[in-house]
C-alpha cells in the first residue's frame, strides 16, 4: 500500500479494502523518496492516520520506509539531541549534513539527479539520520521498516558492523516504545541476505519478483527460478534477530516500480540489458493487463512462490505507483486509469471515493480465502 499515509488514495476506502480483504502486513504505508524538506510534516499526519488505521484493525501492522537516497534537502532538517546521544556523540545545534553521508570517493554520488545520492551507511552522519528516521517511524505507529537497497549502502561495511548498529539502535528503542515492542526490518537484498557471524539482520527478506516476459506471446509474463537475479531459493538462512533459526528466511516478492523503458510494449526493451516487462516496470505492466489477466496471473503467482519455495511470499499489490511513460498506449480496459495525470494503480473496486479502482481486490480475497482454508 504504496503511501497509505502520504497523500496517495483514499484513506477511509482504503481502510475498508484493507479490512475486508483480511490484510495484516501493510507493506510500505509510508514510502517517501527524497523530498526531506517536508518530511516532518508527512510525519505529523501519518501519526494521526495509524491511530485511525490501527482502530480499523487492532492487528494491522503498518510498514514505513528508509531508502537508499538522501537530497540536499536533508539540511532542511535539524538533527535532534536524541539521535546524537544515541550514538555517543556531543549534542549540537545543527541541522543533517548531507556532504557528510555521501560516499567519500564519489561512489553514488548525483545517482538519482543532482543533488540526490546514495548514502554511506558506514559514516556517522547517515547513522544519525538513519536513526532519527527510526525513531521518528516508530513513535509515530509503525512497526516494520523497510529499508531500500542495503547493498549499495554498505560499500564501506564489508563487515556490515554499520548495519549492524542501524538496526540494533532501532529494534532497542522499538522494545521499549512500539506499539506492540518490536520492530520487523526487512530489505531488498539481490544476494540473498546480510548475514554477520551466523546472524541474520533482518527479519525477514523482500525482492522483487523478477518477472519474465514472454517474448512470443505479446504481454505475457511468468516467473522462472534462475531469471535474473531472484530471491527463489536463495533467501540465506541462520539465527533470526529475533532468536530462532533458519535454513532459509521467510521472504516477501513484491511488484517493483522503477520507470519505463524507451520502448514501451515491446520485448526486450532497450536491449534486454534491463528487467523491462514488455517495456515496463513490474507494477505497470501488471496494471495495464486486462482485469480477467491481472486475476488469473495472481492466482498463478501465488500458487508458484508457495510451491517452488516455501519460505516465499508473494505480497499482493494494493497501492503502486506506476509509470506509463509515453503517448500512444494500446491500452486494455485497465490501462485508461493510468495517465500521465494520475500514474498510480489501485486495487480497490471502483467507486467515487477511488475512480481509479481496479477491482483486484476481491481476486486478493478469494486468493488468501482460499489459501487459508
Amino acid at each position: 500500500m504504496q503511501s497509505l499515509f502520504a497523500g496517495r488514495g483514499d484513506l477511509e476506502d482504503d481502510l475498508r479494502m484493507l479490512t475486508s480483504i483480511d490484510a495484516k502486513f501493510i507493506g510500505r504505508s509510508l514510502c517517501l523518496w527524497g523530498g526531506e524538506a517536508g518530511l516532518l510534516g508527512h510525519l505529523e499526519k501519518a501519526k494521526q492516520q495509524v491511530l485511525v488505521a490501527a482502530k480499523a484493525d487492532p492487528e494491522m501492522l503498518f510498514e514505513a520506509c528508509i531508502f537508499e537516497i538522501v537530497t540536499t534537502r536533508i539540511e532542511q532538517v535539524a538533527v535532534p539531541d536524541w539521535a546524537f546521544v544515541a550514538l555517543g556523540q556531543p549534542v549540537e545545534n545543527r541541522s543533517f549534513r548531507y556532504a557528510d553521508m555521501l560516499y567519500p570517493d564519489g561512489r553514488g554520488v548525483d545517482q538519482w539527479g543532482a543533488g540526490s545520492s546514495v548514502p554511506d551507511v558506514s559514516r556517522l552522519e547517515t547513522k544519525l539520520y538513519f536513526y532519527f528516521l527510526g525513531r521518528s517511524f516508530i513513535d509515530a505507529g509503525f512497526e516494520a521498516i523497510h529499508y531500500g537497497q542495503v547493498e549499495i549502502m554498505n560499500g564501506n561495511d564489508p563487515d556490515l558492523t554499520h548495519w549492524s548498529q542501524v538496526f540494533t539502535l532501532a529494534r532497542t528503542y522499538a522494545a521499549t516504545h512500539a506499539r506492540r515492542h518490536m520492530l520487523l526490518c526487512n530489505a531488498h537484498v539481490p544476494h540473498g541476505g546480510l548475514v554477520r557471524d551466523g546472524h541474520l539482520l533482518l527479519d525477514f527478506h523482500a525482492f522483487p519478483p523478477r518477472i519474465m516476459e514472454v517474448p512470443d506471446a505479446p504481454q505475457e509474463a511468468i516467473l522462472k527460478v534462475g531469471f535474473s537475479d531472484g530471491i527463489y531459493n536463495r533467501s540465506r538462512g541462520g539465527i533470526a534477530p529475533s532468536g530462532w533459526t533458519c535454513d532459509q528466511l521467510p521472504y516477501l516478492v513484491e511488484f517493483d516500480n522503477y520507470g519505463v523503458s524507451k520502448q514501451p510494449g515491446q520485448a526486450k526493451a532497450d536491449g534486454g540489458q534491463f528487467n523491462w516487462v514488455w517495456g515496463y516496470d513490474e507494477i505497470t505492466w501488471f496494471a495495464l493487463q486486462n482485469k480477467e489477466y491481472r486475476a488469473d496471473w495472481l492466482r498463478y503467482a501465488w500458487r508458484w512462490v508457495r510451491t517452488t519455495d516455501r519460505n516465499g511470499y508473494l505480497e499482493m499489490p494494493g497501492s503502486r505507483q506506476v509509470t506509463t511513460g509515453h503517448a500512444g498506449l494500446q491500452g486494455s480496459d485497465a490501462a485508461k486509469p493510468y495517465s500521465r495525470r494520475r500514474p498510480w494503480y489501485h486495487a480497490n473496486n471502483p467507486s467515487d471515493a477511488v475512480p481509479d479502482g481496479t477491482g483486484d481486490e476481491e481476486t486478493i480475497r478469494a486468493i488468501w480465502s482460499a489459501d487459508s482454508a
